[in-house]
């Protein structure tokens, strides 16, 4: 729908926002493409650092909009276009009024990592609510699973800001994707309300 560099690009406020953040390669763009149905819409690759950018997707018929935030922990850039993102990510975060929720892309493969537990922080720190989703669900055993899911559920038991009930998905699969999309369309405007 729209690629925004600087904050000046925002678009107008409008529908409720709904934020993906994550590390780089943690299969953002993959789940976007899942839940809208669509192969293309979000650009995916193998090179981190590839969304530099906050990138908006229309959901729900335009009641909710998704927005793609860069990846961090990851970027082939120079440093300077690196801490330009991140004040762009940051500056969003603290100051959209039409942001409702981060949902915080953890890689089921490896768990929380180091850099995760940090931005669970921030967003406590900036009072986002936020929701923990493990991507690449498949790649693991239900084990495995259970145990990431059961780590993170305890982490978040110390984050005010967290909202209780982790997620597992899987882009490729489409494993929990009805519960994600359920649990989104819970933000999403009421049907027929006005849009701008």
């Amino acid at each position: 729908m729209l690629s925004v560099a600087g904050l000046d690009q925002l678009p107008p406020v409008g529908p409720p926002e709904v934020a993906l953040a994550g590390r780089s390669n943690v299969g953002k763009s993959s789940l976007i493409n899942a839940l809208l149905g669509r192969g293309d819409a979000a650009r995916t690759s193998n090179t981190p650092g590839r969304t530099q950018q906050l990138n908006y997707f229309s959901l729900d018929g335009g009641r909710l909009w998704l927005v793609d935030m860069p990846g961090y922990g990851y970027a082939k850039a120079p440093k300077e276009q690196v801490e330009a993102w991140t004040r762009l990510v940051f500056a969003y975060l603290r100051g959209r009024p039409t942001l409702r929720l981060v949902c915080l892309l953890i890689d089921a493969r490896h768990g929380a990592k180091a850099n995760d537990l940090e931005v669970m922080d921030l967003l406590a720190k900036a009072a986002v609510p936020f929701l923990p989703v493990l991507t690449k669900a498949d790649l693991v055993g239900p084990t495995d699973l259970r145990r990431r899911l059961d780590e993170i559920e305890k982490r978040l038991a110390r984050q005010a800001a967290a909202l209780p009930g982790p997620m597992a998905t899987s882009a490729k699969k489409g494993a929990g994707l009805d519960a994600f999309r359920a649990r989104l369309a819970a933000y999403a405007l009421p049907e027929g309300e006005n849009r701008p």
